[in-house]
């Protein structure tokens, strides 16, 4: 079983300091015996520990910086949402695939926002923009923020706070199953409660560092009984030898662990795996090892977002996938909506 989440090592904006969030931190991780460092920034953070670059990717993974969000601009979220809201960014998680690897670059730690009334400002902006139209904003965008949420409490904030207003919603996935402390948050219906699920084989060999399957179907079920409304994004659909029997047994699992009530209002988010040419590479660097199937031939490539394409299955492939998943969705969870395949 994955612990929850604890910082080898620790960086804190000077600025940090000047909220009730970043002393709390900084006070909850001294108590735990953290190595704490000062930065002025995240980005003069250098001389990470480690020999190598292996043993540094994997120490700036377990590292959390505790800092100041100053971009107060939220980026676009489609299809899941309207906005991505930034209380945090990258994933102590080792998923070989995760998009988030070229993203971050050669900063993979974990960065943690503490000035979250500046951010529940903005949010209220766009709010009432678009009022009385719903906005929804999604919170995991560039991070799996329930992941180290149990330091931080500001997603369960976050949950209280649109709880509360008239016209947002809020939504987040996790691969984690330390959640129990959300369970009483106030959300009034308001948040979408989703957990990123796969077929066990791609869990085992792919998602390394991430709660095991069953941790999350028991996670999922608490979460349906305290009445969020539940989602489950499948991400990424990949094709090995026994996909279909991989994926059947993982949604009749879920059938049968989830009580009636979450099931009346559950949604499904489809994601097919895909990669990129600097993906690639920086995959084969970070995980010699991988058993990812990343051969452009097998692929069709797809004109991407930033102008990078991006190799997705064949129409075909992706025909058999809509099909096949389209059905068990279907048979096991008839009450429940498709929210898109992408």
């Amino acid at each position: 079983m994955v612990k929850p989440f604890v910082p080898q090592l620790v960086y804190v904006e000077p600025k940090a300091l000047d909220y009730p969030l970043g002393k709390q931190l900084v006070s909850k991780l001294e108590g735990m015996g953290v190595e704490i460092r000062e930065t002025t920034s995240h980005n003069q953070i250098r001389n990470l520990p480690g020999d190598n670059d292996f043993q540094k990717y994997r120490i700036a993974k377990s590292t959390l910086v505790v800092g100041v969000r100053k971009t107060l601009k939220f980026d676009t979220s489609k299809p899941s949402a309207e906005y991505a809201i930034p209380f945090a960014t990258g994933c102590m998680g080792h998923c070989h695939y995760c998009y988030l690897q070229t993203t971050m670059g050669s900063k993979p730690y974990i960065r943690t926002y503490v000035n979250i009334d500046d951010i529940f400002e903005a949010a209220d902006q766009y709010m009432k923009e678009r009022a009385p139209e719903i906005t929804r904003f999604e919170a995991s965008c560039t991070s799996d923020i329930a992941g180290i949420d149990h330091l931080t409490h500001t997603l369960k904030k976050a949950i209280e706070y649109f709880g509360e207003s008239e016209f947002g919603q809020l939504r987040f996935v996790t691969k984690f199953a330390h959640i129990d402390h959300l369970l009483d948050a106030k959300h009034n219906g308001r948040t979408r409660f989703r957990f990123s699920m796969n077929d066990d084989y791609i869990i085992k060999t792919f998602e390394p560092g991430t709660s095991r399957q069953e941790e999350r179907i028991e996670a999922a079920t608490k979460v349906g009984e305290a009445g969020y409304p539940l989602g489950f994004i499948i991400a990424p659909i990949y094709l090995h030898d026994g996909w279909k029997e991989g994926y059947k047994a993982m949604f009749e699992k879920l059938e049968s662990k989830l009580s009636g009530p979450s099931k009346k209002d559950l949604t499904f988010e489809l994601i097919q795996h895909r990669f990129t040419k600097p993906a690639k590479n920086v995959i084969e660097k970070n995980y010699p090892m991988t058993k990812l199937e990343l051969d452009e031939s097998k692929r069709k490539w797809k004109w991407g977002r930033y102008g990078i394409g991006k190799y997705v299955y064949t129409d075909q492939e992706q025909e058999d996938i809509k099909e096949t998943l389209g059905g068990y969705i279907n048979t096991y969870f008839p009450q429940s909506k498709i929210e898109y395949f992408t």
